[in-house]
């Protein structure tokens, strides 16, 4: 069964004031830290963004269809390229993803009954992070629909799902970088 991973990178990053993919981790990047970890659960990682502006890092790059959607137009991007039965989303600001959790998303998701089409991390207090899961190749027109009508929340799109739940129970590993100060605290918390 094959695996498709895929970060988000087509946001506009408004409330940061800079691109997030961009912001410096380490040595490289904050997409490349992450697309390195969605790489190493899924096999392999393809960005969704811009594709003259992200070609540079070496992944293969797709474009929205549906630009100005959000993460739901970004989703329905990576799956209406066809190269995974269960795809693995992963946004490209929660640095803090460990490895372990999306390898369990990604077993989670090999080992799903039929009827499930999204594997994703649920907290203890009944929170979804549906911008770290795997999505079924089949869940394409629930996808394509939600955003005919509008319904761009990747929280409602889970309202038709059947979704299978991966429990975790450290929140910070989804803490994302939308403001200067909220990267701030992910830089000085690890």
């Amino acid at each position: 069964m094959r695996v498709a991973g895929f970060v988000l990178v087509g946001g506009q990053s408004r409330r940061m004031g800079q691109d997030k993919a961009l912001l410096a981790w380490g040595e490289g990047t904050l997409v490349g830290l992450v697309a390195e970890k969605v790489a190493a659960s899924a096999g392999n990682v393809s960005l969704i963004g811009d594709v003259c502006k992200y070609r540079r890092f070496g992944y293969p790059v797709y474009p929205d269809l549906h630009p100005g959607c959000g993460p739901l137009g970004g989703l329905e991007a990576a799956l209406s390229q066809g190269l995974g039965e269960w795809n693995l989303l992963v946004a490209c600001d929660l640095p803090r993803i460990s490895s372990d959790v999306l390898d369990a998303v990604v077993n989670a998701a090999r080992s799903a009954p039929p009827e499930v089409a999204c594997v994703a991390p649920r907290m203890a207090d009944g929170e979804w992070q549906p911008l770290c899961a795997a999505y079924h190749a089949r869940s394409l027109p629930a996808v394509e629909m939600a955003l005919a009508f509008q319904r761009f929340k990747m929280k409602d799109l889970f309202t038709g799902f059947n979704v299978q739940a991966v429990p975790v129970a450290d929140a910070a590993l989804f803490a994302n970088a939308n403001t200067p100060e909220d990267w701030e605290r992910i830089r000085h918390s690890l």
